[in-house]
């Protein structure tokens, strides 16, 4: 039999890498070259791992929830959560994207969102609904632009994702950061809870920082993290990758993979 040499290394990357792997037989000419981001998406759609994840996230909020209720508020109690790869899975479009050779763009993205066809993160709607059931309620806080409204509460509806109306769904408007909408949330109601796949769902303090400067924030949540923090799984997209060419977005893709790769640490 013949020997063959298997060289693999996998990167996840996101929506604007394509660090390669290469799988090559030594004996052929013909080599494979498979991009980071699909097996993200792969992993995404594919593996029971990525699956265990969201149902591991989602029991603990579970146990937190019951917590919660048994605690005192002057206030109404809320969940305030992210919508894309908290909630719903966009997998689909990802997949799309790839195979038509594209990466993300706002036009296709919103040609996607609108079709409100994205499926839901396994337990989420199960938990959410628990949830609501309990008294506590829920806000979408997402950064989706407000002509994505139509679609994204469509798709909420379609799986009886609770409190899915104009109220509770709030939008990007002037800025990225989600700390405004936080705050408005705050004046009415107790926020017991924040589940996001990014960790500025979480806290301005994450915003246009440095990878670095990330870790180290992580690290002074540390106790929220499972408490009233609940961090779902994306290795397809997220600030965890902008942050690693200091979110120049203008750089290329080859570019954008070279400062990548050289972040990486090795032996």
């Amino acid at each position: 039999m013949k020997k063959f040499r298997l060289c693999l290394v996998v990167f996840f990357a996101s929506c604007s890498i394509a660090p390669r792997v290469s799988i090559t037989n030594s004996n052929s000419t013909n080599s494979v070259v498979i991009d980071g981001k699909t097996f993200a998406t792969a992993y995404q759609q594919r593996a029971a791992e990525y699956k265990a994840l969201c149902y591991q996230a989602f029991n603990i909020a579970h146990e937190r929830v019951d917590e919660f209720n048994r605690e005192r508020s002057s206030k109404p109690k809320a969940i305030m959560t992210d919508i894309d790869e908290t909630v719903l899975n966009n997998s689909p479009y990802q997949a799309h994207q790839l195979l038509m050779g594209k990466d993300y763009d706002p036009v296709s993205w919103k040609e996607w969102t609108a079709k409100g066809e994205a499926d839901t993160l396994p337990g989420a709607v199960h938990f959410l609904q628990y949830a609501a059931a309990s008294g506590i309620e829920i806000f979408y806080v997402t950064n989706r632009a407000e002509d994505e409204r139509e679609g994204t509460l469509s798709n909420l509806k379609k799986f009886n994702f609770p409190n899915a109306d104009n109220e509770h769904l709030l939008l990007m408007k002037n800025t990225s950061s989600k700390e405004p909408r936080k705050n408005s949330i705050a004046e009415t109601h107790t926020i017991v809870m924040l589940m996001g796949d990014n960790m500025n769902d979480f806290s301005f303090l994450f915003e246009k920082k440095s990878s670095d400067e990330r870790d180290k924030v992580a690290d002074s949540f540390a106790s929220e993290f499972g408490n009233r923090f609940i961090v779902m799984p994306n290795p397809v997209y997220g600030d965890w990758e902008s942050s690693l060419y200091h979110y120049n977005y203008g750089l290329s893709a080859a570019q954008k993979d070279s400062v990548i790769k050289a972040s990486l640490n090795s032996y």
